[in-house]
């Protein structure tokens, strides 16, 4: 029950994470690649996005 609770909280945050990716000022490799970097790397790469990675330009959508 943990781990799955847990699952979802990773799926939450990694969607957030690659929706701020796609909002960011980055160049369209570079999105690319940190959404490749999150996806593939989960733990790791969503705490090296977050102090590094691009940042959103603001409201999505």
């Amino acid at each position: 029950m943990l781990e799955g609770l847990l699952g979802l909280i990773h799926l939450i945050i990694a969607i957030w994470a690659i929706l701020n990716i796609i909002g960011s000022s980055a160049s369209g490799g570079k999105k690319i690649l940190w959404t490749l970097f999150v996806l593939f790397f989960p733990l790791v790469g969503l705490i090296i996005w977050f102090f590094i990675g691009p940042k959103s330009n603001g409201r999505i959508g």
